[in-house]
């Protein structure tokens, strides 16, 4: 009695045993977005047999802007790398960690090649943007290079736009010219704290050349940051939560509809190119081709 009356009297104290993750809170049951992981070959034919719609233009440029940091040159680097097959640095990155100041200083154009062949479409890097008003690369230089009138090699100014009294600007752009995308990079592991200052930057650009029917993509860079999941495997992409959440955040914050926003993983410290990085980047750059070439189709220079 003593001892049974003992151990009621002090219970053994147990150590909760933790609970398991529930795996509905970061994994969804089905993929909320349909993707074919074994569609790489398909693609890369897909891409490197594109020919423009427009027979006026013998190329499509595609413009590609973003905050400083979000991984512009990155992810033109990583195109190359996922056509190519191998890793390709193009596109100059800075490695120097919390710079603050933009690495692009000029307006550059970056061809795609697939082996000795030259793809037709161009992308063009553009200084990063900065919260501060007078900052970073300005509106009027996003909306100007988009329509054509600001010449390879003009050197961003912080401190004023390209004017039309410079040398550099193009009053007479052609289709050749103009850009028929607007690509903006947004880091998905900070989107939360994009200041508000760029998305009023970017909202006044999205008006401006929406006016015009210049489609406008966001590419969701530093997924692998943002999901530990995704981080393990891509494959998770489009069953993570967070990564839906981060680009319903995304639509949010910019306007851009969830079927022009694609999530990708660029390619950083890798030597080696990967399936499942290389069908992702394809995946976005053939719906980027695809909503440019739609708009060239239908164009009349300006």
């Amino acid at each position: 009695m003593g001892s049974s009356e003992s151990k009621s009297q002090h219970p053994e104290v147990l150590t909760p045993e933790p609970k398991p993750v529930d795996k509905q809170v970061r994994e969804l049951e089905t993929p909320w977005r349909k993707f074919n992981w074994n569609q790489k070959e398909e693609l890369k034919a897909k891409l490197e047999n594109f020919t423009p719609a427009n027979p006026n233009a013998k190329d499509i440029k595609i413009l590609v802007a973003g905050q400083i940091g979000a991984g512009k040159s990155s992810f033109i680097n990583s195109i190359c790398s996922a056509i190519q097959g191998r890793i390709s640095a193009r596109a100059l990155v800075n490695s120097s960690a919390g710079d603050s100041h933009s690495f692009t200083q000029s307006l550059k154009g970056f061809t795609i090649r697939s082996g000795k062949k030259t793809l037709p479409f161009v992308f063009k890097d553009i200084m990063g943007l900065e919260p501060e008003v007078l900052a970073g690369s300005q509106t009027e230089d996003i909306i100007n290079a988009v329509f054509g009138h600001v010449k390879d090699g003009y050197k961003f100014n912080q401190d004023q736009a390209l004017s039309h009294k410079d040398q550099h600007y193009n009053f007479d752009p052609n289709l050749t010219d103009q850009a028929f995308c607007l690509v903006y990079i947004i880091p998905g592991d900070t989107v939360q704290f994009t200041d508000h200052r760029l998305l009023d930057k970017l909202k006044i650009i999205r008006q401006r050349i929406s006016d015009k029917g210049i489609p406008q993509v966001v590419v969701m860079t530093k997924v692998d940051e943002t999901c530990p999941l995704v981080r393990q495997d891509l494959e998770k992409m489009y069953t993570s939560k967070k990564i839906k959440q981060k680009m319903e955040l995304c639509s949010s914050a910019t306007g851009v509809p969830m079927s022009n926003i694609f999530p990708v993983k660029n390619y950083h410290d890798e030597i080696e190119t990967d399936d499942k990085t290389d069908v992702l980047i394809l995946k976005a750059l053939e719906q980027i081709i695809q909503l440019a070439d739609d708009r060239l189709e239908d164009s009349d220079i300006y």
